[in-house]
């Protein structure tokens, strides 16, 4: 009841700050309706308001795609470093996956992707937008594969014993025993990867892609209200955001609830 009744009252303090911060925007647009409602006429015409859906499109496909492919990329390297084979191939195998894990975690991720466009994928000729997929998705799986493996320290040492006194393999004890826990465990900090992913895609704009950023930036620069084109583009990601996080907490809490 406790639990219930604190997460009530935060509930009822985000509502009020959002409400608060609602009535303030409301009062501004009313103090400066006649200027603003010219400058979102001409900043956000239906041609620009096209082109905003556009770049919001290719940016969710760049984050979902690249989520997808970061999700199974670092499954596989969580996998593979978690391997007890003293086997020299299989040693050979680890130290690649080590080493790409921290080259991805210690550059940033604008220089991988212009490494990949401009040199990995130098001679290729296709649309970029499959570049940046298969650039934030090799830098989400870095980040990914570190995010499970706590998670899989996070399961008790003897469900992988009970697994393997029962003579099953190491790897089928790993995928139907521990890791459907670890998932459990980590799905927050997975949620909070998606979303800085969405948010790292802005960066996609270095190779030409229009997406959500690069998209504000073309109104902006024609129609030069850049206060007021980029605020309302901090708008749309911070909402998208909040939704994003709003829904991971309530798949969070059905989780838990079924756990119980």
């Amino acid at each position: 009841m406790q639990n219930n009744k604190k997460l009530s009252k935060e509930t009822i303090v985000q509502l009020v700050m959002l409400g608060t911060l609602a009535l303030l925007l409301v009062v501004l647009c009313i103090i400066y309706r006649n200027s603003l409602g010219e400058r979102l006429k001409t900043s956000f015409s239906s041609g620009n308001v096209k082109t905003i859906w556009s770049g919001l499109f290719v940016t969710a496909i760049i984050s979902l795609f690249g989520f997808i492919i970061g999700l199974m990329l670092g499954l596989v390297t969580c996998l593979v470093e978690g391997l007890r084979s003293q086997n020299v191939f299989i040693l050979g195998i680890k130290q690649i996956f080590k080493a790409y894990v921290s080259v991805c975690r210690g550059t940033p991720t604008v220089v991988q992707l212009l490494i990949i466009y401009f040199i990995v994928f130098a001679t290729y000729k296709g649309p970029a937008i499959i570049i940046a997929i298969i650039a934030f998705g090799l830098n989400s799986g870095a980040y990914i594969s570190e995010i499970l493996r706590g998670g899989i320290n996070s399961v008790p040492v003897g469900q992988m014993e009970a697994g393997r006194s029962l003579g099953l393999p190491y790897s089928n004890v790993m995928i139907r025993v521990v890791f459907p826990q670890a998932i459990k465990n980590c799905l927050p900090s997975l949620g909070n990867e998606f979303i800085t992913l969405i948010k790292e895609t802005s960066v996609a704009s270095f190779i030409a892609i229009i997406d959500l950023t690069n998209a504000m930036k073309h109104i902006a620069d024609a129609s030069y209200d850049y206060t007021l084109v980029y605020l309302v583009m901090g708008i749309i990601y911070f909402v998208i955001v909040f939704v994003i996080a709003r829904l991971l907490k309530i798949l969070e809490r059905s989780l838990n609830k079924n756990a119980r």
